[in-house]
């Protein structure tokens, strides 16, 4: 594979952190855009919880598992974000959270499979630009591993806000809600990792 993001679409990235959590852009937005520069808004809308909309449900099935693979790796980071900043915050025995292990080491390892979901939801998102041959093996790749991600790292980031995040006081639950739909859209992951297992041993 080759592939890395270049300065234009880091460019796009910055700006469309700032413009969607701000509330605007729409789908619209994305028509005259290839999918590789589509992939990095799909990842910053998940980001800003904004997914749905720039979901296509008309899309065909690659763009559609890849589109929630990135949106998936987006929440993820988001109710990462979430997490530290609580942990840094939320003092308890005079001292904050984060310094516990019990707090640090889910954070530590929802850094490690946000990345990795990231990284793949990409490579899935390159196959599907590219018309790669392995495009369906990488998108049901993608899809599975992010959406199980996105669920495990807004679970995580509860726990540490100390259950509010489960509560319509906070913005997690959204997040949350919507984690749970990527998770079951399109195919639990035990389905997808199925078609990856039968394409690896055929």
């Amino acid at each position: 594979m080759q592939f890395a993001f270049t300065e234009e679409q880091e460019l796009l990235r910055r700006e469309a952190r700032e413009v969607l959590g701000n509330g605007g852009w729409g789908r619209e937005e994305l028509n005259d855009l290839g999918f590789l520069d589509r992939a990095v808004l799909f990842e910053e809308a998940g980001r800003a919880n904004r997914g749905e909309e720039f979901f296509d449900s008309e899309a065909p099935e690659n763009e559609q598992l890849a589109a929630l693979a990135l949106e998936a790796a987006g929440i993820a980071r988001r109710a990462l974000e979430l997490g530290v900043e609580h942990a840094k915050t939320r003092e308890q025995f005079g001292r904050p959270i984060g310094v516990y292990q019990a707090v640090a080491h889910p954070l530590a390892d929802t850094y490690v499979e946000t990345e990795l979901a990231r990284s793949i939801a990409y490579w899935a998102a390159w196959c599907v630009a590219e018309e790669d041959e392995q495009a369906p093996i990488a998108v049901a790749a993608a899809k599975s591993y992010a959406g199980d991600v996105s669920v495990i790292a807004c679970e995580r980031a509860i726990q540490v806000l100390g259950g509010i995040g489960f509560t319509w006081e906070h913005v997690l639950h959204r997040y949350y809600k919507r984690a749970l739909w990527i998770q079951a859209h399109g195919g639990y992951p035990r389905e997808l990792r199925a078609r990856v297992a039968a394409w690896l041993l055929d």
